[in-house]
């Protein structure tokens, strides 16, 4: 049991530096040029085949793109999910 809370804890600190990263991605919006920064490519290369999924949505309302959101509000249902489910097995 010690093993999954371990795995679960991981996977949560994971899923919230992938939010952090996520949300960076979105901010860098605001600056000219950063997306073509070393920095910018890499966050990318990281964050860009996970927003695609919810870009193929209608998400985007006044030339506001809320895919970002949207991925951000779906890791944190899964981890919601997945934290209910450990707790059903455990106890």
């Amino acid at each position: 049991m010690n093993l999954l809370i371990t795995l679960f804890n991981v996977l949560n600190r994971l899923v919230y530096l992938y939010t952090i990263l996520l949300v960076v991605y979105a901010l860098m919006s605001w600056f000219p040029g950063a997306y073509q920064s070393k920095f910018g490519q890499f966050l990318g290369r990281i964050c860009e085949p996970f927003l695609d999924l919810f870009r193929r949505l209608p998400l985007q309302f006044g030339g506001i793109d809320f895919s970002i959101m949207a991925a951000i509000l779906a890791l944190n249902i899964a981890m919601e999910v997945l934290q209910k489910i450990l707790i059903s097995i455990i106890y």
